[in-house]
């Protein structure tokens, strides 16, 4: 069995807790309005804007023999840069002061996961990193072109609030094949112990910002700001 299959398997019981997140689950039935989006592309925009750093970080703290993992660092990097302005443009295009969004502060739950994978790569290893990119890349395929139909049918917006969804639905199906070519190099069994411990950690820690997930932690649109 090749290790990517490993990872699939042995996350699979924290994958199954991921998508039953209450507003997942209303996403689908479409019981869900404005805010409830905004309050998701507010969240997003304050863990995809630390994308970039985290790659940095982690390509940095890659030991000599993972060169070639460096390398791929290095084509994600150019990949995923300005990822967070796609979002603040959604953000702009539901009604929402784009500056206001930039300078909020994120839900607790948000910044617990981007600090517990800076924390990962500094104190643990580099290849914790390769866990969040599994959840939230896999996420991203299983959920964001469904999602943004379901939205787009729901919600009176413009095609023009969709683009992180709808780009990264199709952009990470690229991403995965690339990822699983990669995964499927790490040969150590400690190596890999790690990739699949961080991955159940960041399905936890991911789900933990959808279950905390309430229009309060979002900004309203203005038409809505009395």
């Amino acid at each position: 069995m090749s290790f990517y299959q490993q990872l699939q398997d042995s996350t699979e019981q924290a994958r199954s807790t991921f998508l039953q997140a209450p507003i997942i689950q209303r996403c689908f039935s479409g019981n869900f309005s404005v805010d409830d989006y905004i309050a998701f592309l507010q969240q997003a925009y304050h863990h995809v804007k630390f994308t970039v750093p985290l790659l940095m970080a982690t390509g940095a703290k890659l030991a000599e023999d993972k060169e070639w993992l460096r390398e791929a660092i290095g084509e994600y990097i150019e990949e995923e840069m300005g990822h967070q302005e796609w979002i603040l443009n959604d953000l702009a295009a539901c009604g929402v002061d784009k500056e206001q969004a930039r300078h909020g502060h994120p839900a607790p739950a948000t910044e617990l996961m981007v600090a517990y994978a800076f924390d990962a790569i500094a104190r643990k290893s580099p290849l914790y990193f390769f866990g969040m990119v599994f959840v939230l890349e896999g996420t991203s395929i299983a959920l964001a072109d469904a999602a943004a139909q379901q939205i787009k049918d729901k919600l009176s917006l413009p095609k023009s609030a969709f683009r992180y969804l709808t780009s990264h639905g199709t952009l990470d199906q690229e991403h995965i094949v690339f990822f699983e070519s990669l995964m499927n190099k790490i040969s150590d069994p400690q190596e890999q112990a790690m990739i699949i411990r961080s991955a159940n950690m960041f399905y936890r820690l991911y789900g933990d910002i959808f279950r905390e997930l309430t229009p309060q932690h979002g900004l309203r649109p203005i038409a809505q700001i009395a």
